[in-house]
């Protein structure tokens, strides 16, 4: 079956003198089964394109909401009949959830043979999407690499955000254009290798959010008025030397082998707030193995550091003997 024509990507800005993209005749017209933080911005984004939403399917208060923010005008509707009305469908629910639903899309008939069935989890490449494509679907993997807000300024952040993108080969090209259009860039992901992109963009995203979370709590703890404020400025200069330089950014106490900082701030933690202690010394030791394996932690500090962090393992936190309400796990 024929791929319909690639939408062209998205050009610059009109001028006065040319027509908004609302008002040009819509190429495709495009539905979301899923209103959560992903789908309603990713459809606000191609309508800038163009393209013409035309329904969207919502259960929760907050995700209807979100729909009419972001989407208004655009009926709320059974996820049948958001694939009746459109020629682009967006598939933007949970991961967990996703491989259920296309096969109940597929089953009851609500597949429309030439029909582009787009999914945006980082998980799944096109396999997930099998039934849909026995059913003459047209299956593409658009994952955007970006937090969402589920707000309007989502629809701005995709501006150079990359895309990890999977598509049958006679796809690719309306792949990229689809992404181009929402202003974001292609990276091309194999099937196989999808979940372990996806646990690497896990691993520094949501894992980042947590450790910036209990960074400004702790702050707080020690009386720091505005932690957003100190850690600002430090945590953006870290970023930014570990995108430009990798491991040979790596500061501080773990990274310099200063053993007794190390021992005084698992104390410190300890007494404090003993829920960060795990997470603590996990990074400690993985950040002083890249720091030894890189040449920036010297082998004679390292054997003390490491004694340090095993000493400490070995070492129950406060309140353990007497069960998990001892400590925040």
């Amino acid at each position: 079956m024929n791929a319909p024509a690639a939408p062209e990507p998205r050009g610059p800005e009109p001028r006065a003198s040319e027509p908004r993209p609302e008002d040009r005749p819509a190429r495709l017209t495009v539905g979301v089964v899923g209103a959560g933080r992903v789908g309603p911005a990713l459809a606000a984004s191609l309508r800038l394109a163009g393209h013409r939403p035309v329904a969207v399917s919502a259960v929760s208060d907050r995700s209807r909401r979100r729909a009419a923010e972001l989407l208004p005008d655009v009926p709320v509707v059974e996820p049948a009949r958001v694939l009746a009305l459109s020629d682009l469908v967006l598939l933007t629910v949970p991961d967990d959830a996703l491989p259920g639903l296309v096969e109940g899309l597929a089953d009851t008939g609500a597949v429309r043979p030439g029909q582009l069935i787009v999914h945006t989890s980082g998980r799944y490449g096109v396999r997930v999407l099998d039934p849909a494509r026995r059913a003459g679907a047209l299956p593409l993997a658009l994952h955007p690499a970006m937090t969402f807000t589920g707000t309007p300024v989502d629809v701005q952040r995709l501006a150079g955000c990359s895309f990890g993108v999977t598509a049958p080969e006679e796809l690719r090209l309306a792949a990229e254009a689809l992404v181009i259009e929402m202003g974001g860039e292609p990276e091309w992901i194999a099937e196989d290798a999808r979940p372990l992109y996806h646990a690497a963009l896990a691993l520094g995203a949501n894992h980042l959010v947590t450790l910036v979370a209990q960074s400004m709590e702790l702050l707080r703890k020690a009386g720091v008025a505005a932690p957003d404020r100190m850690l600002g400025p430090l945590l953006g200069a870290s970023l930014d030397n570990a995108l430009r330089s990798g491991d040979a950014a790596l500061t501080g106490p773990v990274a310099r082998g200063d053993a007794g900082t190390v021992a005084a701030h698992v104390a410190e933690l300890r007494k404090h707030a003993p829920g960060t202690v795990a997470g603590y010394l996990a990074m400690a030791r993985t950040t002083a193995d890249r720091a030894l394996a890189h040449g920036l932690l010297k082998p004679e500090l390292a054997e003390d550091l490491l004694g340090v962090l095993a000493a400490d393992t070995a070492t129950p936190a406060d309140g353990a003997a007497d069960g998990p309400q001892g400590d925040d796990r």
